[in-house]
Formats: structure tokens, sequence, C-alpha cells
């Protein structure tokens, strides 16, 4: 009986498990046949210990030890259904997830709600791959809870969020209760910067300003501001003396060096020795250093082309083309 009982539960669980090969868009809930439970090592030792107690009272003819074993084996049922109900009808949904490096840790924000009057206690979770879940979470009665958790980003491209598994032993810890859960998130991950970075490319055409050489800052007096011009080129001392609420003028620090080259970042003007990935990992660490230097710059990779310009809205978009380049574009 016990083989038969075991073995249409492996059948459930694998047609279960590949049920969920594909991604849950949406709200999941975990419905009771989502929720697999079997007893602990101490709920094995615990119905070992009733075996003993109930052949005791048989061999004594013992009524308290019949009313003893019977109530302790209530409370263990009690703590089946409790442990199961623990899981059973909770919500799950994916949240943001903010891009990544290469070699660095996604951190994939996850939402548990309770729509039930009753709290659920020591709800662990983790992805399947890691093992056992670490990190724990209580959602009380029609509330949420967040938690994060991080898996290994090793390659370019979008990062499909990996399986969850949520696991209860409450309240008893006679029996385990578990689910899986395919989040609808994923995340994606830029090219790995060039370490040590190589100079900023200073090709392409004179800029008619003459506002200096691309990475050179020679300093040469003050100027009204102009739109574009970057915030830490403000002279915060000269606007101090005037108020621009009474008729102050903005002024900005004016650098100039000769006539000078667009700051042109060309996937095309790399050497072709180079392996892709270096390529796409050296035009990583340039859009990094041309957005910490507030150095406008144009972006070639294929058929993006985009700027000059600067910003956090320029930076995402080089990125993205950078993390997709030769892959599916999705």
């Amino acid at each position: 009986m016990a083989g038969v009982l075991h073995a249409l539960y492996r059948k459930g669980r694998d047609q279960w498990l590949f049920q969920l090969r594909d991604s849950e868009p949406g709200t999941v809930t975990l419905t009771m046949r989502r929720v697999f439970i079997v007893p602990t090592r101490a709920g094995m030792m615990f119905a070992l210990l009733l075996l003993v107690m109930l052949v005791g009272a048989l061999n004594y003819n013992l009524g308290l030890g019949f009313a003893l074993t019977f109530f302790a084996g209530a409370c263990a049922v009690a703590d089946m259904v409790l442990t199961a109900r623990n899981l059973a009808m909770l919500q799950l949904l994916p949240g943001r997830v903010p891009p990544v490096f290469a070699g660095e840790e996604a951190q994939f924000e996850l939402y548990l709600r309770n729509r039930s009057r009753r709290d659920r206690y020591a709800v662990w979770l983790g992805f399947q791959a890691d093992g056992e879940p670490r990190q724990a979470v209580d959602v009380v009665a029609g509330g949420d809870s967040a938690v994060s958790l991080s898996t290994s980003a090793q390659e370019r491209g979008w990062l499909v969020a990996p399986r969850v598994r949520l696991v209860t032993r409450f309240p008893l810890g006679l029996f385990k209760a578990w689910s899986y859960w395919q989040p609808d998130a994923r995340v994606l991950v830029y090219p790995v910067p060039e370490w040590p970075a190589v100079a900023l490319p200073s090709s392409g055409a004179a800029s008619e300003d003459g506002h200096g050489t691309v990475g050179l800052d020679n300093f040469a007096g003050i100027r009204p501001y102009q739109a574009g011009d970057p915030m830490r080129h403000l002279a915060w001392r000269q606007i101090a003396r005037h108020d621009p609420a009474l008729g102050g003028q903005l002024v900005t620090k004016h650098f100039e060096g000769g006539a000078v080259a667009e700051l042109a970042l060309d996937f095309a003007a790399l050497p072709l020795q180079m392996d892709l990935e270096q390529k796409l990992s050296r035009m990583t660490s340039w859009v990094l250093e041309a957005e910490q230097r507030a150095l406008p710059y144009r972006f070639r990779l294929a058929q993006h082309d985009y700027g000059p310009a600067l910003g956090e809205a320029h930076r995402a978009a080089c990125l993205h083309a950078l993390a997709l380049f030769g892959q599916d574009q999705r």
C-alpha cells in the first residue's frame, strides 16, 4: 500500500513539475493541489513514539495511555492540516528587477499576498537550484510581504528568474509543506565593463564652439548657463552671491582647449582582432566613463545610432543595445 501511494505521489509531482517549465504570468495562487507535504525527521520520530505508546497501552491495558496516545495523534493530524494551510491560497507576484552587469548578483523582488483572515508564519523562500531556502517571511492577514532573492548573472542578455521553492514547517515542525513557482520575471544583464579601462576615443568631427578636447578640461572662465550644461559644471560660488529669484542669472564654468573632436563610441572602429565580448566590454566601459565625466557622446552599434547625448535614458539605451547585441532583441 505504501509503495502504491509513493508511486502516485511521484507521478503527480512529476506531472506538476513538467507543467512548471514555463513562466506563470500575473498573480499566481497556491491552491491546495499545488502544495506537497511529507513528515519531517521529527515527525517520523514522533510517529515512532506514538507506536511505542500504543503498544505500551495495549500491553498494560492503560486507559490513560490510550487517551494520551490518541490525543497526541490528533495533535499531529491537526499540525499536518495547519502546515498545509500555511502555504495554501497564498498569492504570488513578481516585482521590479533592476539591470545588472555580468558577474554581479541579480536581485529578483517577489511579493507574497495573503487575502485570508489567517496570518502566515515562517514561509521560507529560495531558488530551487540553490537547495534549501534561506529566507523566511511572515505574511499578516490581509497584507503583503516582499522578499528579494539573488542569483548570479554570469552572461549578458536576458536572465529569466529561476524556479522558486516555498517551504514551511509551521507550527510544530512535524511536517514539511512546499510548493513551486516559476515567476514571470527577467533581468537585463549588461556586459562586464573592461578593466583596466582604455582611454576614451577622440576621433570625429571638430566641435564648432571649441570647448575643449575630449577628456581635457581647461578652465577658461564663467559664462551664462545654457540648456544641456552638466550640473557639475555650475559655478555654485557665483550663483550663491546672486539669488536667481531676485533676478540673478545661473552661470556655469567654461572649459576650452581649442578645436576638438566629437566623442564617438563606434563599435565598427574597434580593432578587428578583438574578440566580440571584449569589444562589448570596452564599449560598456566607455559609456560608463563618458557618463561619469558628463561628456556627451555618440553611440554606434550595428543598426543603433544614438546621440550625441547624455543622461540616464541615453545610458540605458546604449547599455541595452550592448547587452542584446547578436541575441534576441525582445
